[in-house]
């Protein structure tokens, strides 16, 4: 049995699909431990894991609750104020944690565990849950604030890139990330986000090739694994009303925002309008719905029943139920419409979203809405989205794809267990015993 420690740092868009990859792993017979944060405990506790929390949980409400994470200005700048008081303490923690049968396994904000592979050599697997973030000026990523144009000359994408990383990624993270190396006694780290967060073990990619290309300029060496197809964490209480209206008229269409701050009432009244407008009907998985059934059917559903509300129904169960789904962008929901064979209406909102969005109109299963939900503008997107014979033949092209392509939580597991020291020879480091890796074939 080998240790696994997994740090998921982020929204459950982040957290899940480590769920999924550290069951994949526990089942091959590993101890693990899911470091995240206090709300996941539970979904953590429901696969045996052992849970260690990041921060606190009234700490990330605030964060997750605070409209400047949500907006394409301002996201990553207060993403990283949350992110950074917590280096040391994780870091710290993970020091103990660690003994000299231990792989780590981080997403990408896992910033101390790459300082722990750096420091003392521990086999570390950097994960990217999405592609938007591996940097590459051959395939630049798509964000309103920072495309770079891909027709433009190899070597000005480069430029462009550079000036970007060093003008404002390394410049925001830079300060908190090398004040701890200095504790530490490590040099500065430039090009934060284009090299040194990745791993120099490996790099596991959760995605296909078909969904983002491999690129020159990406991190090696690396996996791309297939989408880990996990979203059950728990067993859903029964909802009676629930299969009732799924199976009372045509199969409706989804509308979620995920994790992401919006307004919701104004979101609720567009979906409303645009379904009104295209004679469709539809299940709104919004916060502001119950958890669970309730006796009055009009505290679920509007006054015509077209329109459902929930707070949370496992899309993997609902979405082969559905006929489309109009999503945020996070790339694990996108996956899931993908594998029920669904088009998507994309809205994103902020972080890696517009880039998963840009991804599924080339695959051409999807739509993509950059601008604040408009009904109309839904509507008319949904009526293209179902009248067109070539998204659904697509749609069915990458179902059947996917149905036939290796589980992305077991590929990924047994990526995972390639980096499983071997041959090693203890040694101790300050307050842990770590091993020497000299002789095991990973390099630092």
């Amino acid at each position: 049995m080998t240790k696994v420690i997994i740090t998921a740092i982020g929204s459950a868009g982040d957290v899940h699909p480590l769920l999924g990859i550290g069951a994949a792993l526990a089942a091959r017979g590993h101890e693990i431990v899911f470091c995240t944060h206090p709300p996941f405990a539970a979904a953590a506790s429901r696969q045996g894991f052992a849970f260690v929390p990041i921060g606190t949980a009234a700490e990330y409400e605030e964060a997750m609750a605070n409209p400047a994470l949500w907006h394409p200005r301002t996201s990553f700048r207060t993403l990283w104020a949350v992110i950074a008081p917590t280096l040391r303490p994780h870091f710290d923690t993970l020091a103990a944690l660690t003994d000299s049968d231990t792989v780590l396994v981080g997403t990408l904000w896992a910033f101390s565990a790459r300082l722990m592979q750096e420091l003392y050599r521990v086999p570390f697997v950097s994960v990217q849950v999405s592609p938007s973030t591996l940097l590459s000026a051959h395939a630049p990523p798509t964000h309103p604030r920072l495309t770079i144009p891909r027709g433009l000359p190899l070597a000005v994408k480069t430029a462009l890139l550079r000036l970007i990383e060093r003008q404002v990624l390394d410049k925001v993270c830079g300060p908190a990330l090398n004040a701890l190396r200095v504790e530490l006694g490590l040099a500065p780290a430039r090009r934060i986000f284009g090299k040194w967060l990745h791993s120099t073990d490996g790099v596991l990619c959760l995605f296909p090739e078909w969904f983002a290309q491999a690129q020159p300029d990406w991190p090696s060496p690396r996996c791309l694994s297939g989408f880990p197809l996990f979203n059950d964490t728990g067993v859903p209480a029964p909802d009676p009303q629930l299969d009732a209206f799924l199976a009372a008229g045509e199969r409706p269409v989804v509308f979620t925002a995920g994790s992401t701050l919006i307004d919701q009432p104004r979101y609720a009244d567009a979906v409303s309008v645009a379904l009104a407008e295209s004679g469709l009907r539809g299940i709104l998985l919004t916060p502001d719905a119950p958890d669970a059934p309730v006796a009055q059917a009009d505290a679920q559903t509007d006054a015509q029943g077209v329109l459902l509300k929930r707070r949370y129904v496992p899309l993997q169960k609902l979405l082969p139920r559905c006929r489309a789904l109009v999503h945020h962008g996070g790339i694990g929901t996108a996956a899931l419409a993908y594998a029920a064979g669904i088009p998507q209406v994309v809205t994103p909102f902020a972080h890696d979203q517009f880039d998963n969005a840009q991804r599924v109109v080339v695959s051409g299963c999807g739509v993509r809405l950059d601008k604040p939900l408009q009904p109309q503008a839904l509507a008319r997107a949904l009526k293209h989205l179902l009248g067109s014979p070539s998204i659904a033949t697509q749609c069915g092209r990458v179902q059947d794809r996917l149905a036939s392509s290796p589980d992305g939580c077991e590929a990924a597991a047994r990526y995972i267990e390639g980096f499983i020291p071997t041959g090693m020879r203890a040694q101790t480091v300050g307050r842990i015993s770590m091993p020497a890796f000299a002789d095991s074939g990973h390099s630092a």
